[in-house]
């Protein structure tokens, strides 16, 4: 008894002391951490919630998924009924976790509260629970025994966000809330559910955080959430959306924003690979998160097979989503689906978990993984298309190679290997043997050496004088040659030192050369002298830029030419401060944009939810991207003086931003100001 009041008196006086800072780990700490991650590669998301009882419909619209009391804008009260009808009496946990197993996942995430507020676990912080359903069984504490039980990691899905809380702001226009909300009373509600959550269920490996990108969001905040977070559960892993500076639906964080210890691209899987960076792409298995009966556009075994092999061979991880109905049982389609993916990782499973992203930049016939193999490498040769004639290249690779075999073949047949100056082949024949991907095994000594082509850098594929060119290249012990006449380069070509200047339109070549031959293949940019835009000459101009608004609910930017506005006026910039709409709106600015020298310049919005920029007639930036603040941007020549500039954006509920920017090419980027715009 002694010891116990010991232990407590030495556990008030933590709350006294100040927070470790968790952000501030040894890169050794933070790998070891990420270690179980790292090797995992493939794990189940679970979306599940009130929003499985509509299955997707309200009213005649049968298009909802898990945002179906926002889009439909149902009351707070109807909503709130719904918790009388959940009851998911066939939910199982053991099967849940035995069908993720049996997949090949190695984690799972799920929805322990989602943007509706709903929780599927015994909150003492609020009755929005299942244990005030009729169903009255805690469906995380079940979950976390049996994946404790099986040996499956578990991660809870939390939403910053909440459309019940009266705390939450900002409040939606079509929520009759009335009353005063303090954000501050809660972030204590959500500190405290996640204590909640980091205390009551055991060992817990992720906290997915969503539902970040609205206003009241900072990266100040996520910092603290992080800290507060990794206090309760030091080994837990928390994505980027833990903070405010994920830059859309490609998931990454904004330069200098705070990200967490991992990426989020949605519905998407980056173009390369980003060595240094942990990532994980978040998919469905349909087109829906939440469960809709209507839904039945799933995913083929052969497209997750692909999409999984893609994602470990640029070095990521990929969550898989299924969501289950309101009877707490996934869609048969799902789980048949799931079962030949399963049995495709019971054969080419090493091909995924433990490997890292592929040495190669592109293969025209499949993806590569790899894995250290003491003084040796292995790479697992991801074949979607069949070569032609069984012959199978890998370009530029220099290693010695030591074996090859079907990594489904028990009796490792060897496969034929021959090489061709800077390539290995392997001689595969007609053995092909699962079209979704079959797997070949190469073993090289070493670790891989392979001579990718030069990079080819500049800052713009157009100039009006001239333009800088360099060529670069990750390897040492090799040349650089190169031309500017559209020809194939060769050992005679001129010989890469520094940076040079092209004054024509023209089109460069590259090539690395080692010993007197080419070792890598040609890399290739062409670039277009062009003269600049003429400027307009306008008078009785002012400083400022004419806005028209409107207000209407589109999912993607409307043709505003066919609509009335609700109002026009002029502004000294762009800014939504206009808005009378706090959630669905749209604006065109319209006027003239100083340009202050003949130049190439660069425009930019970074946007929530879409927008449009044009100079002239000319679309130069197209960024009708949603969910979450997305930059993009484009190039053009102007001459010195005034150019029209239009700039349309909508606003579809959730987090609003639109900022513009521009820059002229050596200049450092910066929002346009006010004395930069004019109108008539």
């Amino acid at each position: 008894m002694k010891k116990f009041l010991t232990m407590l008196f030495f556990l008030s006086l933590l709350q006294f002391l100040p927070a470790q800072n968790f952000t501030g780990e040894t890169k050794e700490q933070h790998d070891t951490r990420m270690q179980w991650w790292r090797e995992a590669r493939f794990g189940l998301f679970i979306h599940w919630g009130l929003y499985s009882i509509p299955a997707g419909q309200w009213d005649t619209v049968t298009t909802y998924g898990e945002w179906i009391r926002s889009q439909a804008q149902i009351p707070i009260e109807v909503y709130d009924s719904l918790v009388f009808k959940f009851n998911p009496v066939k939910f199982n946990a053991a099967e849940w976790v035995s069908m993720a197993k049996n997949a090949g996942m190695k984690y799972i995430v799920i929805t322990s509260k989602h943007h509706d507020g709903f929780c599927l676990f015994n909150s003492k912080e609020t009755d929005f629970d299942v244990m005030s359903t009729p169903f009255k069984r805690d469906i995380l504490k079940e979950l976390s025994d049996e994946c404790h039980k099986q040996g499956m990691k578990l991660g809870f899905y939390y939403s910053i966000m909440d459309w019940h809380h009266p705390d939450y702001l900002p409040k939606r226009d079509w929520d009759k809330f009335s009353g005063n909300a303090d954000f501050e009373k809660y972030i204590k509600y959500m500190k405290n559910q996640l204590k909640e959550l980091l205390t009551n269920y055991g060992e817990i490996s992720i906290l997915w955080f969503d539902g970040e990108w609205e206003s009241t969001w900072s990266d100040e905040r996520g910092r603290d959430l992080y800290k507060y977070v990794r206090s309760l559960q030091p080994n837990i892993l928390i994505n980027n959306r833990v903070s405010s500076s994920r830059s859309g639906m490609e998931g990454f964080t904004a330069e200098g924003g705070f990200a967490g210890d991992f990426g989020t691209p949605e519905q998407q899987v980056p173009a390369t690979g980003l060595p240094g960076v942990d990532w994980e792409s978040c998919m469905t298995m349909n087109d829906h998160w939440g469960y809709n009966k209507n839904d039945h556009n799933w995913k083929s075994s052969k497209e997750i097979i692909r999409l999984l092999s893609d994602v470990a061979s640029k070095g990521g991880n990929y969550l898989l989503n299924d969501g289950p109905t309101a009877e707490g049982i996934f869609p048969p389609e799902s789980v048949s689906i799931l079962r030949e993916v399963g049995n495709w990782l019971k054969v080419n499973g090493d091909a995924i978990y433990g490997t890292s992203a592929s040495p190669f930049k592109d293969l025209d016939w499949g993806r590569c993984t790899q894995k250290k193999m003491g003084h040796q490498t292995r790479l697992y040769l991801h074949i979607f298309d069949s070569p032609k004639g069984g012959r199978l290249v890998l370009p530029g690779i220099y290693n010695k190679p030591v074996d090859a075999f079907f990594l489904a073949d028990k009796n490792k047949t060897p496969i034929k290997i021959e090489r061709v100056e800077n390539n290995l082949i392997l001689n595969l024949g007609d053995k092909i043997q699962d079209e979704r991907n079959t797997v070949a095994v190469l073993d090289i000594e070493g670790k891989p050496d392979i001579n990718d082509p030069p990079i080819i850098k500049f800052d713009s594929d157009i100039f009006i004088d001239k333009i800088d060119i360099s060529l670069e290249s990750n390897r040492s012990n090799i040349e650089i040659h190169y031309t500017a006449d559209g020809t194939d380069p060769n050992i005679n070509s001129p010989l890469y030192k520094d940076k040079f200047e092209l004054n024509n339109t023209a089109t460069v070549k590259a090539a690395c050369f080692r010993g007197g031959k080419a070792v890598s293949r040609i890399s290739e940019a062409s670039f277009k002298k062009i003269k600049p835009i003429p400027s307009l000459k306008i008078e009785n101009t002012k400083n400022g830029i004419r806005y028209k608004y409107y207000e209407g609910k589109w999912e993607l930017l409307p043709d505003f030419n066919s609509l009335k506005e609700t109002e026009e006026g002029i502004i000294p910039n762009i800014s939504l401060e206009p808005k009378k709409s706090p959630n669905y709106f749209g604006f065109v600015y319209s006027g003239y944009i100083k340009i202050p020298e003949d130049g190439i310049y660069s425009f930019y919005t970074a946007s929530d939810d879409g927008s449009r920029l044009y100079i002239g007639d000319t679309l130069l930036v197209d960024n009708d991207g949603q969910h979450a603040v997305v930059e993009k941007e484009g190039n053009i020549a102007l001459s010195q003086g005034f150019h029209p500039i239009r700039i349309t954006f909508f606003e579809n509920a959730g987090g609003e931003d639109l900022k513009v920017y521009f820059k002229r090419l050596g200049v450092e980027k910066e929002q346009v100001p006010d004395s930069s715009l004019f109108y008539d």
